[in-house]
């Protein structure tokens, strides 16, 4: 992903490049690559929000034994996100430093940013595809015969149409807004996406008020994409980003809905905070030349009562939580809340 304000753009408005290799891995195969246990491997950063929703996906719906995981370390310099964490600094199963590599090996010299999520065909080395938004939607409906019992169902198809409405603006405004506002390349520009941002988180503040979830009375796919940003706004956006009219721990209905999340099997537990300021303020160099990270805010207030439960709803209607984190797969201790 490019973090940059857009050359283009007169007023120095930042412009995220979305044009992502958009091959599907499908049940029916239709291109090229089937749905099978133990042929794919799924890439992410604990750092990043676009791919915090697919270790929340991947673990909310029980894919642990069918798709492993890697996890890329929480810098990466212009080149490529690196495999910091393994042995050697090397992902086991891949055998590579670089994720760059696996891009490479699917389109030769690859032009674009290197990102995360992306899912590796393992025999052939070859990144299959980084749609990040799709991957979701995809574990929720191509990846359904793998499913765990009891798994949530994240994307009904009777609730579609408002979940797609709702996490569109949620992409726009909030997820992508945050970007806007920390790179934006004037004072106007800076102030117009900051203005939109909390007209949103306004406008979400009031309809959470009244409902537990984003859309219908359980989690879904909606409730995901706007979670990661959430529990990144205080410890980085907050200042980092520019984003201040107020804390996430100002708003009461949404600091609530967002403790209700974390405080969820599937949710918290994938949130690694000293990552994803690692990331945030070491990376950021134009914003943040020092290269200092915070020490704080205080993260023990995400486990305090939230009395969400008075709105009704079960987080997982009628299915159950997922298990215990695996082995290998949790967040170092320290590195969360509490």
């Amino acid at each position: 992903m490019s973090y940059v304000a857009d050359p283009s753009s007169s007023d120095g408005e930042f412009n995220r490049d979305t044009d992502y290799i958009d091959t599907r891995i499908t049940a029916d195969g239709r291109d090229g690559y089937p749905v099978e246990p133990g042929r794919y491997r799924l890439i992410v950063a604990r750092a990043c929000p676009w791919a915090n929703r697919t270790i929340i996906v991947r673990r909310l719906l029980g894919l642990e034994d069918v798709l492993s995981i890697g996890f890329c370390g929480p810098t990466h310099d212009e080149r490529s996100w690196t495999f910091d964490l393994d042995p050697g600094e090397v992902d086991p199963v891949l055998g590579i430093h670089y994720l760059r590599d696996a891009y490479n090996a699917r389109i030769p010299d690859y032009p674009k940013g290197v990102t995360v999520p992306a899912l590796v065909d393992i025999e052939s080395g070859q990144v299959v595809t980084n749609d990040y938004a799709q991957i979701t939607l995809d574990f929720s409906t191509e990846w359904s015969a793998h499913h765990r019992a009891g798994a949530p169902q994240l994307y009904p198809e009777p609730l579609r149409a408002e979940i797609d409405e709702v996490a569109e603006r949620v992409y726009t405004e909030i997820n992508n807004g945050v970007y806007r506002c920390g790179f934006a390349g004037s004072q106007r520009a800076y102030e117009r996406a900051y203005d939109r941002l909390f007209t949103a988180l306004d406008w979400l503040e009031e309809r959470l008020s009244g409902q537990r979830f984003l859309v219908g009375d359980t989690i879904t796919e909606a409730d995901v994409r706007l979670f990661t940003t959430l529990a990144r706004f205080d410890p980085v956006y907050h200042g980092h980003f520019k984003t201040n009219r107020q804390k996430l721990a100002e708003f009461p209905a949404l600091w609530a809905y967002a403790r209700d999340l974390f405080q969820t099997p599937g949710f918290g537990d994938t949130i690694d905070f000293v990552q994803i300021k690692q990331h945030y303020y070491l990376v950021h160099s134009d914003i943040n030349p020092t290269g200092v990270v915070p020490k704080g805010p205080d993260l023990s207030n995400w486990l305090t009562p939230h009395g969400r439960e008075a709105l009704g709803g079960k987080p997982f209607g009628d299915g159950t939580p997922p298990g215990p984190t695996r082995e290998g797969e949790r967040v170092p201790e320290g590195h969360s809340a509490g």
